[in-house]
């Protein structure tokens, strides 16, 4: 018995590309190559996906890719979260040391892996965004560890705070950049940004001046930082389909798009 596939289409009736034995059909138009009674297609739906009946055997699949952020943002909030418990003398810890593994690790490698999904879901700011700060944790990470003789390098010249600043004042120009692109997204988003190039900013002018008091401001200025980025995390979690509520985020995209003529 013959039956018929029909391409899915979206709800802006968008354009459907037909995959039929490797050759593409736009705007809807498709053929299909009937075969063993039945008719074979592999469509790409508006959204990229494709939707693949060539393999009689197998169900027709819709592949769908998750959404990384939340684990980027996750890396990224938990690592600046301890670090700047760290930089405010919590519990009057200051040695940034235990955090290595959670900067290489989570902060790092997990934030870096999720910069690379983001390029598969097509998403550039985030892409960009998660694997920068991904290379920065691992970065960090590096400077601490012993085997690397960093900071032994620097025993005797007393230009090592000198150069962390440097290093942090690269990362304030990085992080300024991001604010920049970030200013149509949301409230939250550009927070984070706005917060997190503050601390970067109070933790390079303490490397430069030695003030506790600027180190301590700027430890301060990272954990809101950090639980702004848990704040959009668990956003990003809590949708429609998964979640009884949601939180807002206060999208910008919208209200800074021009109405269309009437």
């Amino acid at each position: 018995m013959s039956h018929e596939v029909k391409p899915m289409r979206s709800h802006a009736d968008a354009e459907t590309s037909t995959v039929v034995n490797g050759s593409h059909s736009p705007n809807g138009h498709h053929d299909y190559n009937s075969g063993h009674g039945g008719s074979v297609a592999r469509f790409i739906t508006p959204g990229g996906n494709p939707i693949d009946n060539t393999q009689p055997a197998f169900p027709v699949y819709h592949r769908r890719f998750a959404n990384p952020s939340p684990l980027g943002l996750m890396g990224f909030a938990t690592t600046t979260f301890v670090l700047s418990m760290y930089n405010v003398s919590a519990r009057g810890v200051s040695t940034p040391n235990v955090v290595l593994g959670l900067a290489i690790g989570y902060g790092g490698l997990v934030q870096l892996l999720a910069g690379m999904w983001e390029f598969a879901v097509g998403n550039t700011f985030g892409a960009t965004a998660f694997s920068s700060y991904g290379g920065f944790w691992i970065s960090f990470g590096f400077l601490y560890i012993p085997q690397f003789q960093i900071v032994e390098a620097y025993e005797g010249t007393g230009n090592f705070a000198d150069a962390v600043g440097i290093y942090l004042a690269a990362w304030f120009i990085v992080t300024f950049i991001f604010f920049v692109a970030s200013l149509r997204s949301s409230i939250a988003l550009s927070s984070l940004f706005f917060f997190l190039d503050i601390t970067f900013l109070l933790l390079f002018v303490a490397e430069f001046t030695g003030s506790g008091s600027v180190h301590t401001a700027g430890g301060a200025f990272g954990i809101i930082t950090a639980f702004i980025a848990y704040y959009i995390a668990l956003a990003g979690m809590l949708t429609k389909d998964t979640s009884h509520f949601t939180l807002p985020i206060g999208d910008l995209s919208r209200a800074s798009t021009p109405k269309s003529s009437q």
